[in-house]
This record gives C-alpha cells, sequence and structure tokens, in this order.
C-alpha cells in the first residue's frame, strides 16, 4: 500500500478515535451515575435506619414560626447558641422561563421564608441590582428583597436575620451599593462588633439586621462599620450532586471549625447539591431531593461525633417546615443546656 494513504487512514483513525473517547467517557458516566446515586443514598439509608434522627430538642415544636426568637426568650438566647435556617440562592423565586427549573432554588418569596421561620439570606446580585444565579437571566431588582425584610422586621418584635448579598461570579459590583444599603436598611443595621456573639438578642435590639456585603472589586466594609464583610459568613461548598459525597465532606469540614463560643463569625454548612454537566439529571429540585430529608440526620451525626457545637447555619435548597422545626429544636436544647 502506498505510505502516504496508509500514513492519511492511520492520521484519520487516530482524529475519530480521539473526537470519540470523549463522548465514550461522557455516556460511560451518564449510565454510571444514577448508579452512584442509588448507592450513596442507600449508605444514608442504612445510616439512618441503624442510627435514627433524633436529637435533643427534636420534639420541640414552637407556637409561631414567625416570632420562633421571641418565643425562645430574647434574654436568654445569644448569638451563638442560636442554630440558624437559612437558604441557598434564596431569591430565585422569580426567575423567567425556560431556564427556571434550572436555576430556581427556592418557590417563596423572601418574606414568604421569613413567616415560615427562615432567619439567613444569600442573594446574589449583578451591576443593574437585579438579583440573578449565575450567568442565566436576571430576575427582580434587589429592592423587592429588601422590602420584604423591613415588611418582616416592622411586623415583628425580637426577629434578627442574617442578610448576605454578593455580586455574583463574573459580575460588576453594583455602583455605590453599600451607600444604598446603608440608606435602605438603616434603621435597622447591626453594626459590626466581635463582642456580640455572646450577647443575647435582648441586648441586640432593637437593631435586628446583620447585613454581609461581599463585592466581588469594590472595597469590602471596614470593620466597625454599619454593614459586615466576607471574614463574617464562611462555609466550605462541595460542588457535587452525590448525597453521601456531600454529606461526608460537611461533616469533615465542620469538624476543622472552632466552637461556636469562640468563633468570631458565622459558619454555614449547607444540606444542598449541585447538579453536574456531565449528569443526565440537571435539574434543581430533583437532585436536591437526594439530600433534602437527611437534615436531621445530620444533626443527629454531629452529636455521635461530637461536632455539635460547631453547628451554626444550616441551610437548604426549597427551604419547609420541618427543617426550620429541627434548627429551631436545636437552639431549644441549647439555650435549655440539653447538649
Amino acid at each position: 500500500m502506498n505510505p502516504t494513504v496508509t500514513f492519511v487512514e492511520d492520521s484519520a483513525r487516530s482524529v475519530i478515535q480521539e473526537l470519540m473517547n470523549p463522548t465514550e467517557e461522557f455516556i460511560a458516566t451518564q449510565l454510571q451515575r444514577p448508579q452512584d446515586v442509588i448507592e450513596q443514598q442507600g449508605i444514608l439509608d442504612n445510616l439512618l435506619a441503624s442510627n435514627g434522627a433524633r436529637f435533643p430538642g427534636d420534639d420541640y415544636h414552637t407556637p409561631d414560626l414567625k416570632n420562633w426568637m421571641a418565643h425562645l426568650s430574647v434574654e436568654t438566647l445569644a448569638l451563638n447558641k442560636i442554630v440558624w435556617p437559612g437558604t441557598h440562592h434564596s431569591a430565585t423565586n422569580g426567575l423567567p422561563w425556560p431556564t427556571r427549573p434550572l436555576v430556581e432554588c427556592q418557590t417563596l418569596s423572601i418574606y414568604e421564608q421569613l413567616v415560615l421561620g427562615t432567619r439567613v439570606f444569600d442573594i446574589h446580585v449583578q451591576k443593574d441590582r437585579r438579583v440573578c444565579h449565575g450567568d442565566h437571566r436576571p430576575s427582580y431588582n434587589v429592592d423587592v428583597v429588601l422590602n420584604d425584610i423591613i415588611r418582616f422586621v416592622s411586623e415583628t418584635q425580637s426577629e434578627i436575620i442574617i442578610l448576605e448579598i454578593r455580586t455574583e461570579f463574573g459580575e460588576n459590583d453594583p455602583p455605590e451599593f453599600d451607600t444604598y444599603l446603608v440608606d435602605k436598611l438603616g434603621p435597622w443595621l447591626i453594626h459590626q462588633d466581635d463582642n456580640l456573639f455572646n450577647k443575647p438578642v435582648s441586648e441586640i435590639l432593637p437593631k435586628k439586621v446583620i447585613c454581609i456585603w461581599k463585592p466581588r472589586e469594590s472595597p469590602k466594609p471596614v470593620r466597625g462599620g454599619a454593614l459586615w464583610n466576607s471574614d463574617y459568613l464562611k462555609d466550605n461548598w462541595t460542588n457535587t450532586d452525590l448525597p453521601w459525597t456531600k454529606f461526608q465532606s460537611n461533616m469533615n469540614h465542620l469538624k476543622e471549625q472552632q466552637p461556636i463560643s469562640s468563633r468570631r463569625f458565622f459558619y454555614r454548612v449547607e444540606n444542598t447539591l449541585t447538579p453536574q454537566p456531565d449528569s443526565p439529571i440537571l435539574l434543581i429540585k430533583p437532585v436536591n431531593g437526594r439530600i433534602r430529608e437527611y437534615a436531621r440526620l445530620f444533626i443527629s451525626r454531629c452529636i455521635a461525633e461530637g461536632c455539635i457545637d460547631k453547628l451554626q447555619i444550616f441551610s437548604r435548597d426549597f427551604i419547609n417546615e420541618d427543617f426550620v422545626d429541627a434548627c429551631i429544636g436545636l437552639t431549644y436544647a441549647r439555650i435549655n443546656g440539653r447538649v
């Protein structure tokens, strides 16, 4: 055979093989991922069956989710005793179709979440002050979020809120956004104070909002000011759609933290999963369904593994009453010396 023809044929086969290999790998991953999910959920189910999800305070039910801090006694409820129920990508209930199933992490408005008992919010904004989730189309103006918060704190007497606002990755900071936040929330803002964590809620009121502003390029808020900076809210995000992988990662990172009694920042554990591009299921709700119902199991394992004194902010997608109840119940146990 002509050497030139042989060379061309061999080169063509090499190119086709290089093109086919990623496709084969992608298909293999698509077939393997559901098996991995089933296996990992089986681990959690077995752990739940053998160890249960009971913990001190799990039988406590507040008579009023909208005012649950008030019912726990603001004189004894210190900030570092609270297990704060929070939401991930809190303001995604208004994101437009057709991308909504791919990016919507909450179906309730901020006000509805507050009434349900949520007290920590994760808000992402772009340059024009509209809330967003990644590079998908933005939703309403952040004014909607702030107006909901102002409405709620105006209606309640003793509820403290942590509001985290950050510029979305890849976006520019909204101009003069720090001034805007202070002007909007000024009467309610709790100024940054390292001594705040040990104080009871009664000594902090009537101020009710800890606002953490995380710009990408603008100067971060100064210590002692009306806004808190990124040093005061930390987490360890694990980007996975596998439930046991996330469960273990959350536990391992939590164990590395200081106890809340000596911590001078808020630490967040997120009971969430992230759809992956190489997975056959890309919709947020079914992916998060793999881990949502194991929140009480996580709390019980924190007790079993000796790190319950480190759990502080606990957040999830698609917040519901049972999740909030679990956080409030553990808070109740803490202030009554049961954990």
